[in-house]
């Protein structure tokens, strides 16, 4: 590989700010801050949305009982006769 062409791999601590809960995943993200966790320190990003937070992954979806898109389009451009 070449060098000095390559983005600076390292362990980056994303944190769900709705859950309050940190994820130490490999990243190339550049972030100025720093949080220390366990003794070392590591860059630190902060994320809305996480596997831990999101509805797709909690099972908390909401369903939608209202009518689709296209019976709303029939419902208001319907043909008066």
């Amino acid at each position: 590989m070449r060098k000095n062409i390559h983005p600076n791999y390292r362990t980056v601590a994303f944190h769900d700010t709705r859950k309050d809960i940190y994820f130490f995943i490999g990243s190339t993200v550049n972030t100025p801050q720093t949080v220390n966790r366990d003794g070392q320190e590591y860059p630190y990003m902060a994320i809305d949305v996480s596997s831990a937070s999101h509805p797709f992954y909690t099972g908390e979806q909401r369903s939608h009982d209202g009518e689709g898109r296209i019976a709303q389009f029939r419902r208001r451009y319907k043909q008066k006769k």
